[in-house]
């Protein structure tokens, strides 16, 4: 099974897509050192075009044994859009692994 998949990236061109496989290599890596076992991770592009000018949304999924993640984000650069999906997955994974018990402890 490939580790990354992609949805609609057909709809990118050539400097994208290149883009589209650097960061989320660098970024599966990432994400693959916070959760330790990802099932799949599932990238799916769309591309609105009105007024000439094109935004990008992402969607983000990360399913693990135990939880699914998912996160979106979109904008009008693409790069800028992929650094923000995967900033927003790493920081769900923290917020759901992170066991701050001091905050939680009665002092009395």
């Amino acid at each position: 099974m490939e580790a990354i998949q992609y949805i609609g990236a057909d709809v990118l061109d050539e400097t994208q897509k290149a883009d589209l496989d650097k960061l989320s290599t660098e970024y599966y890596d990432r994400i693959q050192r916070g959760l330790k076992n990802i099932t799949s991770l599932k990238i799916h592009v769309k591309k609105h075009t009105k007024g000439g000018r094109g935004k990008f949304s992402i969607h983000l999924t990360v399913i693990a044994p135990t939880r699914v993640f998912e996160c979106s984000a979109s904008d009008w650069d693409f790069a800028k859009t992929l650094h923000m999906v995967f900033n927003e997955m790493q920081n769900q994974i923290e917020h759901y692994f992170h066991k701050d018990t001091k905050f939680y402890e009665h002092k009395g």
